[in-house]
Order: C-alpha cells, then sequence, then structure tokens
C-alpha cells in the first residue's frame, strides 16, 4: 500500500469522523466524560466480548502477541526514562508515562480495520485488552497510586471490557454460544464502538486548549511516535512474529499517547500538562507518521 493510498484508504476515513467530532467539541458544550462512560462501559466490552467470541486468532496466537506487546511497553518505558534525564521526577514519570501508553482504543482500532481488515482487527483487540490491563497497572505504579498496587488491580478489576472478555472466554471453553437475540444485540453494539471512539476523540481534540511544546512533551512525542514502532518491529522479529501479527505489533505501537494516560495523570496527581501535551500533539503527529506505517506495513509482512 503506497503513501497516498494509505492517506486516501486509511487515514481519510478516521479524519474524516473525528474531524465532525472536533467540530462538534467546538461547536457544543459536550459532556466528555459522559461519552467516554458510554465507550468505557457499554460499547468496548461489547466489542471484545463479540471479538473474541467470533475471532479466528488461536490462542497461541494470541499468547504471542501480547507476549510481544507487553516487552515492547517495557522497552517504551525504557525509552521514556532515557529521554527525559535530568529532568524533575515527576516529569520524568509523566515523559514514561506518555511513551509508553499508546491509543490503542480510539485511534488504533479503527485504523486497524482500515488498514489490516477484520482479521487484523482481531490481533489489534487483543493488544488492545492487553493495553486496557497495561494502562490501569503501569500508570498508577508510575505516577504514584495512593492505594498502591491493590488499587491499580481493582481499577482493572473494575473495568467492564476484563469481565466481558472473560465471559468470552469461558463461552468459548465450554463450547457455548450466547442466545441469537442477545449475540444479535452485542454485535449492533460493538459496530457503534468504533465510530463513537472516534468521535470521542475528536471531541477532545477540538476542545483541547493550545499546547506550548516543551522539552518533556517533545522527548514524550518523539519517543511514542518514532523510536516505539522501531522497537516494536524488532521485537516482534527477535520473538518470531511475521505477517498479520507483526503488522498489527507495529501499526499498534505507532499509534499516539492514549487519551487515558491523561486521565489517570489527573487521578492520580501526576504531570498533567505534560501528559495533556503529548496527547494532543502526538495525535496530531500521528496523522501523517501513522500513514508512513500504513504504507510500510506491506514490508513489514514480508519480513520473516
Amino acid at each position: 500500500m503506497g503513501l497516498l493510498a494509505a492517506l486516501l484508504d486509511v487515514m481519510v476515513p478516521v479524519l474524516v469522523v473525528a474531524g465532525i467530532g472536533a467540530l462538534l467539541g467546538r461547536r457544543f458544550t459536550l459532556d466528555q466524560a459522559t461519552i467516554g462512560k458510554i465507550a468505557l462501559n457499554a460499547l468496548t466490552p461489547a466489542l471484545c466480548l463479540h471479538t473474541l467470541l467470533t475471532t479466528r486468532v488461536s490462542g497461541r496466537e494470541g499468547a504471542h502477541l501480547l507476549g510481544a506487546y507487553l516487552v515492547v511497553v517495557v522497552l517504551a518505558c525504557g525509552v521514556g526514562f532515557l529521554s527525559s534525564m535530568g529532568m524533575p521526577g515527576r516529569t520524568r514519570r509523566g515523559v514514561m508515562v506518555a511513551t509508553a501508553i499508546g491509543n490503542n482504543g480510539n485511534m488504533g482500532l479503527p485504523i486497524a480495520l482500515f488498514a489490516l481488515g477484520p482479521v487484523g482487527l482481531d490481533q489489534s483487540v487483543l493488544i488492545f485488552l492487553g493495553s486496557v490491563i497495561v494502562t490501569f497497572v503501569l500508570a498508577p505504579a508510575l505516577l504514584g497510586s495512593a492505594d498502591g498496587a491493590r488499587g491499580a488491580v481493582r481499577a482493572v478489576l473494575r473495568l467492564p471490557a476484563i469481565w466481558a472478555m472473560a465471559a468470552a472466554l469461558v463461552l468459548r471453553a465450554g463450547g457455548w454460544q450466547l442466545p441469537t437475540g442477545i449475540a444479535r444485540g452485542v454485535e449492533l453494539l460493538s459496530q457503534a464502538t468504533l465510530p463513537m471512539i472516534l468521535l470521542a476523540l475528536g471531541v477532545q481534540l477540538g476542545s483541547s486548549q493550545r499546547v506550548v511544546v516543551t522539552r518533556p512533551i517533545a522527548a514524550a512525542v518523539a519517543g511514542r511516535i518514532l523510536v516505539v514502532p522501531a522497537l516494536a518491529l524488532g521485537v516482534g522479529l527477535a520473538l518470531g512474529l511475521a505477517a498479520l501479527p507483526l503488522q498489527a505489533l507495529v501499526l499498534a505501537a505507532a499509534m499516539p499517547t492514549a487519551v487515558n494516560a491523561f486521565i489517570l495523570a489527573q487521578e492520580y496527581e501526576g504531570d498533567v500538562p505534560t501528559v495533556a501535551g503529548s496527547v494532543t500533539v502526538s495525535t496530531l503527529v500521528s496523522f501523517a507518521t501513522v500513514a508512513v506505517v500504513t504504507a510500510l506495513l506491506p514490508w513489514v509482512g514480508s519480513l520473516a
């Protein structure tokens, strides 16, 4: 897929939906918390449940992919640590969070669908599930959760997506299926997930204030956008990934800093300006860089 094709076929649909969200965010006073709760507590669990019940990704392949993703996250933390040397501790932890936690949900999933198709989306949903758990464990650990490890575990267990994933695994292990009416309802909700989370991303960008790019923000964005995708390619090849799983891993690594990183920085009184600025700047820059990565995916898939 050439760069122009990547822009037209993959990024333009994302820009259209997110752009409408941005216009709505500027035109109206929208409750972002409500939008986020709908996406987090209703739509995303439905997408996880539906995907895991219908996925063609084997358990071994999924575990292999998630293992590679976790290695990439650990290395991304190291990149953030090294790029923030000399900065105050609070700022340094903010840079590490902004570098390590990618937007594998409301940007990663739609782009994966357009770039890799339904099977690639299955792979990316698995990465997204891993990123949800990592986000709610890693960010509190780095930012300083008042409740320590126990609080991080409770935060993860409160996520409906985790319980949807557990239910799907139980159903698959038992060879059971949801009743037709319930299955169709879950599928309808899952189909609404990607447009809603893209709109939410656009609303967040549209309502963002002007950002001054400081040294910590520049370090986090450069690490997240430029270094982490290259690390993902190396890790994937080293661990024996090839073809679609390798493409999904590299594409996920190319995503900007996740909005949840900003939310958790607020929650745990981290360096909010650094993390918030990293979210905004990396998202805007990534519309160009992700197009480049998408154009390179056929080459990535031919490796190994």
